[in-house]
């Protein structure tokens, strides 16, 4: 079981996720930018490996504005041996990767310049990954999009338009289930028509469920993953104590994390924390896995 989190260190204060403004766009800035995310992207590799922090969820500013028509510039051929280093450095260290864009990336909406947008926004995310060499196993995530005020329409379009995308950005693409619109067995009914893999979210699916188990879950979600897409991701955190439903907590509940493991003790699956504090987090969830698979 991998343990990571998403896309920055606040112990060595180090974010791989930078960007600045589309008024101040120019390839030296660009160019500066994307230097300083890939020299932090080594830094927290580095301290992960230490840790043994073997997931993580690489940032999707890590060059900004790369779907954005104002971006001309030729970055994959520019930072292409950059990205060869740091992907040898993940194969090297058996890491784990994944990434996922931002939620305007939505290719059910039946507006046709979003879904153009979205599907630029798959394509350079899904080409950072090709570019380290990374093989399928590395995920893109994303959500199943809108309602729209129809569901079985908004469920037909996501899948008319996954029919047509390039091979490059399926074989990396997975959805998860949300906590609004989305529910696990929605997902699985998707990928049951298009064979794509499903990721659960554990809180999510907290907030929005027909009453599967965790463990019920996680068995069904293993069987739309194939082989070569390696081991199945869950995204796990709960919820903030007081707070409105919904809302991450902010560190690492070790009751519930601890009832996650037993509840889906026997099942192979790498987790990706959504929790606030980060790597924080993941430290200590690394060391409550270590001692629970010891008995």
């Amino acid at each position: 079981m991998k343990i990571g989190y998403p896309c920055i260190n606040t112990r060595i204060n180090c974010t791989s996720n930078t960007t600045f403004r589309l008024a101040n766009y120019s390839e030296e800035n660009l160019i500066k930018k994307v230097n300083d995310n890939l020299d932090c992207l080594e830094k927290i590799l580095k301290f992960n490996l230490q840790n043994d922090l073997l997931f993580f969820r690489i940032g999707s500013n890590l060059v900004p504005f790369a779907s954005h028509p104002i971006c001309t510039f030729d970055w994959p051929s520019f930072f292409k041996k950059r990205f060869q280093k740091l992907g040898k450095f993940i194969k090297d260290n058996n890491f784990r990767i994944s990434m996922h864009p931002s939620q305007f990336t939505v290719i059910n909406s039946p507006q046709e310049e979003i879904v153009r947008n979205s599907i630029a926004e798959l394509k350079w995310h899904c080409q950072v990954l090709d570019l380290m060499n990374l093989n399928p196993e590395h995920k893109v995530q994303i959500h199943v999009g809108g309602v729209y005020g129809d569901k079985v329409s908004a469920i037909d379009r996501f899948i008319k338009n996954y029919l047509k995308l390039p091979s490059s950005i399926k074989k990396r693409l997975v959805i998860e289930n949300d906590d609004r619109s989305y529910s696990l067995k929605d997902c699985l009914a998707i990928s049951k028509k298009i064979a794509i893999p499903v990721i659960f979210d554990s809180f999510h699916h907290f907030c929005l469920n027909n009453g599967e188990s965790f463990y019920q879950s996680l068995k069904l979600v293993q069987k739309t993953w194939s082989k070569k897409d390696g081991i199945i991701m869950s995204d796990y955190s709960s919820q903030e104590k007081g707070a409105k439903e919904g809302k991450h907590t902010q560190s690492l509940v070790v009751s519930d994390f601890r009832r996650y493991l037993e509840e889906t003790r026997g099942i192979d699956f790498d987790i990706m924390l959504e929790i606030k504090d980060k790597e924080r987090s993941a430290l200590q969830a690394r060391k409550i896995t270590n001692n629970f698979f010891k008995n």
